[in-house]
C-alpha cells in the first residue's frame, strides 16, 4: 500500500475515535469573546450580578464578556437554551437557586436537571429578598401587613417575575401558613412585575433588593420587611418576616455554571478568575452598594451547595404540592 494511502486511512480512524462532543484542548483558553446567558430580564437581582462579574472578568481573561438575557418561565427558557450550547468554555450561565432548583421540579417539561446538565464553577453573591408594598396599602408595618392578609383571606394579589422564583414561592408559603389566599399574578420579569406594582395595579411584590430598593428610595413603594433569617445589617430597622412568621426565610443566591462536559482545565480557569474578582475592592463596593455579598463558594462549594439546597426545595415544594407530575 501507497504509504500516503497508509497515513489517510491511520488519520481517519483516529478521528472516528475522537468523541463529537467532546471538548477541544483549551491550552490558551479563552482566545476568543465568551457569552453569559443569563435567564433573567435586565434590571433584576441576576442580571446585575451577571454583569458586575462580568466587568471584572473581562479584564481577569483577557477576553470581552457578552451578557444574553433569556427570560421567562422562571428560568425554564433560559435554562433550555443553554442545553443546546457546547462545552467549550464560550458559553457560560449565570443563573439564581429559584431558576436553577426551583423550576425543574415544577415544570414536567422543564427538560433540564440541575445537577447532571452543568459544571458549576462558583458562587457570585447573595441577594436578600424583601417584602414591599404600594403606598396606598392599609398597612404601615409587618404585623400590620399579616394582619389585614390574615382578616381578608382571598382580597389581596402579589406579583412575581414568573412561575417558580422566589418572588412566587416566599408569598405562597406566606398565604398557606395565614391562609390568606393570595392570588399570583406572573409577569416575564421583576420590571414588568415591578412597573405594575407602583401603579397599584397589583399592590404586593416580594423581590431581590437591588431591583426594589430605588423604587422604596423615591418612596413609590414602602418596605415593610425582609426575608432573610435575620435583620440586615445596611437595614437594622426593617424588621425579618422570620420574626412574626417563624420558620420563614430564604434569600437568593447567583452563580456561575458551565455545560456539563466541560473540561476540568476550563472550569478551573474560571473558578480561579472568578476567585480573583472577588478580591477586587471595587467589585466588593458594587456588590455591597446594591444591598448584597460576595459568596465564598468555588467549584466545589457551590456543587455542595446546590445538592443540599435541591433536596430541601424537594421537601418545600411537596408540602405546597407544587411538585410537577
Amino acid at each position: 500500500m501507497h504509504p500516503l494511502r497508509s497515513y489517510k486511512r491511520w488519520l481517519f480512524v483516529l478521528l472516528l475515535a475522537i468523541p463529537l462532543g467532546a471538548p477541544v484542548a483549551q491550552g490558551d483558553y479563552p482566545s476568543r469573546a465568551l457569552t453569559i446567558t443569563t435567564p433573567t430580564a435586565a434590571g433584576g437581582g441576576t442580571d446585575l450580578v451577571a454583569r458586575i462579574f462580568a466587568e471584572r472578568l473581562t479584564g481577569l481573561l483577557g477576553q470581552s464578556i457578552v451578557i444574553d438575557n433569556k427570560s421567562g418561565a422562571g428560568g425554564l427558557i433560559g435554562n433550555q437554551a443553554m442545553q443546546k450550547e457546547r462545552n467549550d468554555g464560550y458559553s457560560l450561565f449565570v443563573s439564581a437557586n429559584n431558576n436553577q432548583l426551583i423550576v425543574p421540579l415544577m415544570f414536567k417539561d422543564a427538560d433540564f436537571d440541575p445537577i447532571d446538565d452543568y459544571e458549576p464553577v462558583a458562587g457570585l453573591a447573595r441577594v436578600p429578598y424583601i417584602l414591599a408594598v404600594h403606598p396606598s396599602f392599609p398597612a404601615g408595618n409587618l404585623k400590620e401587613f399579616l394582619a389585614e392578609i390574615s382578616n381578608n383571606p382571598g382580597k389581596y394579589q402579589y406579583v412575581s417575575a414568573g412561575v417558580g422564583t422566589l418572588n412566587h414561592l416566599i408569598p405562597e408559603m406566606l398565604s398557606q401558613r395565614l391562609n390568606a389566599d393570595l392570588e399570583h399574578v406572573p409577569y416575564k420579569g421583576i420590571a414588568a412585575a415591578l412597573s405594575d406594582v407602583v401603579s397599584n395595579r397589583v399592590p404586593i411584590v416580594f423581590g431581590a433588593l437591588p431591583a426594589i430598593s430605588p423604587q422604596v428610595e423615591s418612596g413609590r413603594l414602602k418596605l415593610l420587611a425582609v426575608t432573610s433569617e435575620t435583620r440586615l445589617p445596611s437595614l437594622p430597622s426593617v424588621p425579618a418576616l422570620n420574626e412574626e412568621v417563624p420558620g420563614l426565610a430564604n434569600e437568593m443566591w447567583v452563580a456561575l455554571w458551565a455545560p456539563a462536559g466541560t473540561s476540568d482545565d476550563i472550569v478551573s480557569r474560571l473558578d480561579a478568575a472568578v476567585a480573583e474578582a472577588k478580591k477586587d475592592s471595587g467589585l466588593q463596593e458594587r456588590i455591597s452598594n446594591a444591598g448584597m455579598s460576595v459568596m465564598e463558594e468555588d467549584a466545589q462549594g457551590l456543587n455542595q451547595l446546590q445538592k443540599d439546597e435541591f433536596e430541601v426545595w424537594k421537601k418545600l415544594l411537596a408540602e405546597l404540592d407544587l411538585i410537577a407530575r
